[in-house]
């Protein structure tokens, strides 16, 4: 792609040079905020309905309250709190958009799909990002985004450019789509290798009988079938520390929460921590190396880890089930026995008979459960952690491949709307 034939000084110096024929205009001269209301019964628009990065509509069940602003066709849903900047929509039907968008009209000279991955360029989140305001919630200020001055191409030259955005970007998506779905079945192929070891061991001739349990089926002749409660010695979950979130600090003792715990590990980045005292407060919520953490509430329920030394102290919360195992047991095969299907399946059941999402402690413990000697368990471990580190590292091959055709959409966007690259010839080709 080549650059143009000649620049000039934009006059501001975040946007910098600017191709020969572009102006610099502030936005309130080319679209304006829209406050009316919506009508009720509104199709409604949150956003989690709005995914990062890419501007493309997302359906979910999420719900709000109260009646929205109102939105049409056309009009631009930009997401003004900090975490969220990056979530950018030009609305195709009508409807009310919660009060956490900016909903924008352009002009007629104006194109809304322009102006939209201007939005979303790297430069101008940055910019953003650096102009919020508020302690909890940091949001743009609407006098900020108004006020903010951009380089405009004639509106012959912003249809040019969003049509080539529009055609590179689905390229780039279908790409990450097809790394995405190969990713997916190297994991159900992740499941298959665990499930087929934890019911049926690792000698494909073994004997089987009857497991008793019309789910399970046969099992192999010499392995148990017992309740898990004769394989741990503690069940039980922790609690919200008294004064909720306003008692979590930046750094301290580890509260581990439903979001922090997955099938892939424990996931850190997002961990609130309490004061040694409030965790000494909570003694009976302390986890312990070799713990499984088990999550007994919402979306996430089922999903679970376990823990080794390198966490040292941790807490959790009541969503988060701490599950101890004795030395029948070992940490590891409990691990992946609640991970497979003899778990997920006692999840999905309990579920299904009561109603509530959530599990408790007794129906925990009364988890019918399959296990073979402690020796085969380890044999059994070796055996999965081999064959799934063998697919994890196709599986991360791929995640790197789609972080780096996010970096190019990203990096595509901003040259393009910025006029580091001229595409004007592309879109006549």
């Amino acid at each position: 792609m080549k650059r143009y034939d000649s620049y000039k000084d934009s006059g501001v110096e975040w946007i910098g040079e600017i191709p020969e024929g572009w102006e610099v205009k502030r936005l309130k001269y080319v679209a304006k905020i829209c406050t009316e209301k919506a009508e009720e019964g509104a199709e409604k628009v949150a956003l989690e309905n709005i995914e990062s990065k890419t501007g493309r509509y997302i359906t979910t069940d999420t719900a709000f309250e109260g009646e929205g602003i109102r939105f049409n066709q056309g009009n631009i849903l930009y997401g003004k709190l900090r975490p969220y900047l990056a979530k950018v929509w030009v609305a195709d039907f009508d409807g009310a958009a919660v009060g956490d968008f900016f909903v924008i009209t352009t002009e007629h000279h104006f194109s809304s799909t322009y102006l939209k991955y201007r939005l979303l360029s790297e430069e101008f989140t940055d910019l953003a990002n650096g102009s919020t305001f508020g302690s909890k919630m940091p949001r743009v200020d609407k006098e900020f985004l108004t006020d903010l001055p951009f380089a405009v191409p004639s509106l012959p030259e912003q249809t040019a450019i969003a049509s080539f955005l529009d055609r590179k970007t689905a390229e780039i998506d279908q790409l990450i789509a097809n790394k995405e779905k190969l990713i997916a079945l190297y994991e159900e192929e992740k499941t298959a290798i665990i499930n087929r070891a934890v019911t049926r061991g690792l000698d494909p001739q073994v004997t089987l009988k009857p497991s008793g349990v019309d789910w399970l089926g046969d099992i192999p002749e010499y392995w148990e079938v017992k309740r898990l409660k004769y394989f741990v010695s503690k069940v039980g979950s922790g609690v919200t520390p008294k004064g909720g979130a306003s008692v979590y600090q930046l750094d301290g003792i580890p509260l581990l929460r439903s979001q922090n715990v997955h099938f892939s590990g424990l996931k850190m980045d997002d961990v609130a921590y309490i004061t040694q005292e409030t965790h000494d407060d909570m003694g009976n919520s302390k986890v312990m190396s070799g713990d499984v953490l088990l999550n007994i509430t919402g979306a996430s329920i089922g999903r679970c880890y376990f823990t080794d030394d390198a966490l040292g102290e941790a807490n959790v919360n009541q969503h988060v089930c701490i599950i101890r195992p004795t030395s029948s047991i070992t940490t590891m095969f409990l691990y992946y026995l609640l991970r497979s299907d003899v778990g997920q399946k006692q999840i999905d059941i309990e579920q299904t008979g009561s109603g509530r999402e959530g599990l408790n402690f007794e129906s925990l413990k009364n988890f019918v459960l399959i296990v073979p000697e402690y020796t085969e368990q380890a044999s059994i471990v070796t055996h999965i952690e081999t064959e799934c580190s063998r697919l994890d590292t196709i599986i991360d091959k791929f995640k790197l491949q789609i972080e780096l055709f996010k970096e190019y959409r990203t990096t595509l966007i901003s040259e393009v709307v910025t006029g580091k690259i001229d595409v004007r010839d592309e879109v006549a080709a």
